[in-house]
């Protein structure tokens, strides 16, 4: 796989620069004409691209003096340095770019920062105007003017500084009225908590982290128990919230919580900065997304809400190796973070296919949990159940199941759990009980409705109320692959093969690499009179990998015999 991949990046290498040299950019390259200086800006530009930061990083670095003749390679070059954590070194390659005239808008945008960081708000003002003049862009235009007015507020009030939120685009209507709050809180304005209170209640729009902020805003007034009634009714609603967990712990143990103030310049703006790093990761625009939040993590290094995001996108760009660094740094900043991490690191190593170390890092993790609330241990008993360790997890799925009522919305969700390791271990009629006792408690869970009615259905029993609960379960989750092929299944257990046809056909659409599903399809063809076809779909799942053995001699016999 690895020497696949590196044959891959070399015949990339070679129609990269190929395609180069026979375009307008070369003649930038003039000066670099040495085989290993082209090169070394190729083989940079390759891992730049595969966001391989320290890599592109050492090849960009060896260029010195290519900035003058190519914008380009600046601004990727600023990217590997602060992307890589070189935040000082970039600062140094700005302040250099500076010197010679050469303005782009990231060596800006890199020099306000600084500025920022330091209290130097005069030339952080300067730099972030400059940086607005070098590269215009709706994005661009509302990260530069939120940065310029958080560094002109030692010279205004908040009267001025409202004017000037007001003149953001419109289409950033919701980030202006969280600004608009940090204002109010900036200048101590005594609309502050009322302003709060009014965004988390918002139903339009999700601002529910938003609630960290507010109780962080009651913490560093000295309002201590007013902070922690705030994170307790914001847990009923959000009980996952990582922030909200350990701002929880870190008020109950007195640890710090000053690490975000809204009179904090540099805190705000990072937060700012968050904010468009997240909208960017959402448009899978990682290396930029990534520059933002480390440009957010240097101005405010202790908000780990910024590592979470970052690590998030390395996952999903395969980059293990970041992720797992950034994971295993995060589980060392309290107990939310701990258990947090060592799902994601299990997540990863379940994805290296390394699932006993998968296991171990999570069972070890739970079990120096100080404080194992239910939420923990659901998610514990869920990693179990999906990792075939069905007797264990039903432990803990009952030690849920006592301590919730059932309207509590775990208790659903831990009976459909615990009914799934049952009738996995054989025992149905603990199953059955407790997978009508979750739709009892919430009727309208299509996957447990599916889940049922398709046990019933290979039993031979209770088909007809089978069927009519799928119905529902389509209605629920329409174009669910496994609804329909359940749908079609309990049909031509009804023999209705002509209305069964349909629904296994699209079944076998919408997942065409499903062992069952052609297996289903084949049967309802032989049934039809489509014989020649059943046999190739038949025959089609015997060289499926994932098919399971004891389904291929079922198969083998229908090949020979026909149904």
């Amino acid at each position: 796989m690895y020497l696949s991949k590196l044959k891959l990046k070399s015949i990339g290498l070679a129609l990269f620069v190929i395609t180069f040299l026979f375009t307008s950019h070369a003649k930038s390259l003039d000066k670099f004409d040495r085989a290993d200086r082209v090169s070394d800006y190729f083989a940079g530009i390759l891992a730049f691209n595969e966001n391989e930061y320290d890599e592109s990083y050492k090849f960009f670095r060896k260029l010195d003096g290519l900035e003058s003749s190519h914008p380009d390679y600046s601004a990727k070059y600023l990217y590997s340095l602060v992307n890589s954590g070189n935040f000082r070194e970039a600062f140094n390659y700005s302040k250099k770019l500076e010197r010679q005239n050469v303005n782009i808008f990231e060596s800006r945008l890199v020099l306000g920062i600084y500025y920022l960081k330091y209290s130097k708000l005069d030339f952080a003002k300067e730099n972030f105007q400059k940086a607005k003049e070098t590269k215009r862009s709706v994005l661009n235009d509302y990260v530069t003017n939120s940065l310029n007015n958080w560094s002109n507020l030692k010279s205004s009030n908040l009267s001025n500084a409202l004017i000037e939120i007001k003149k953001i685009d419109e289409r950033f209507e919701n980030l202006k009225k969280i600004q608009n709050i940090f204002l109010n809180c900036y200048f101590d304005s005594p609309n502050t908590e009322n302003l709060y209170k009014e965004l988390i209640s918002n139903k339009k729009t999700d601002f529910s982290r938003y609630n960290y902020f507010y109780a962080s805003f009651m913490g560093n007034s000295g309002k201590t128990n007013e902070a922690k009634q705030i994170v307790n009714s914001a847990l009923k609603s959000y009980p996952r919230n990582l922030k909200l967990n350990q701002f929880k712990a870190d008020l109950n143990e007195n640890k710090n919580i000053s690490i975000f103030n809204c009179k904090n310049e540099a805190h705000v703006s990072a937060e700012i900065l968050y904010i468009t790093a997240n909208a960017l990761s959402s448009q899978s625009i990682y290396p930029l997304s990534n520059f933002y939040l480390n440009l957010a993590k240097f101005l405010n290094e202790d908000f780990h809400s910024y590592d979470t995001l970052l690590a998030e996108n390395f996952y999903k760009i395969e980059n293990f190796k970041e992720a797992k660094k950034i994971y295993n740094s995060l589980s060392k900043k309290g107990e939310a973070y701990s258990w947090y991490s060592a799902k994601q690191l299990a997540r990863i190593y379940l994805q290296e296919e390394e699932k006993e170390k998968a296991i171990k890092i999570i069972s070890d993790t739970y079990d120096n949990l100080i404080n194992k609330e239910i939420y923990e241990t659901f998610d514990y008993a869920e990693f179990l159940k999906n990792n075939e360790r069905f007797k264990e997890s039903i432990k803990f799925y009952s030690e849920i199941i006592s301590k919730v009522k059932n309207n509590h919305p775990l208790y659903a969700e831990a009976t459909d759990g615990r009914g799934v390791a049952y009738e996995r271990i054989g025992e149905w009629e603990n199953a059955e009980k407790d997978l009508l006792a979750s739709l009892k408690a919430n009727p309208d869970q299509a996957y447990v409705i599916n889940y049922l009615a398709y046990s019933w259905i290979e039993q031979g029993v209770k088909i007809e109320q089978s069927l009519s609960m799928l119905e529902k379960a389509n209605k629920l989750r329409s174009n669910d692959p496994y609804i329909i092929d359940s749908l079609g299944w309990a049909l031509f257990k009804l023999k209705r093969f002509k209305e069964s046809k349909k629904y296994l056909q699209l079944a076998v659409r919408l997942m065409p690499g499903d062992p069952i599903v052609n297996d289903h399809y084949g049967d309802v063809l032989w049934k039809n009179g489509n014989e020649i076809q059943a046999r190739y779909y038949w025959n089609y799942v015997l060289n499926l990998e994932k098919a399971e053995d004891e389904l291929k001699k079922v198969i083998e016999e229908k090949l020979t015999k026909g149904l």
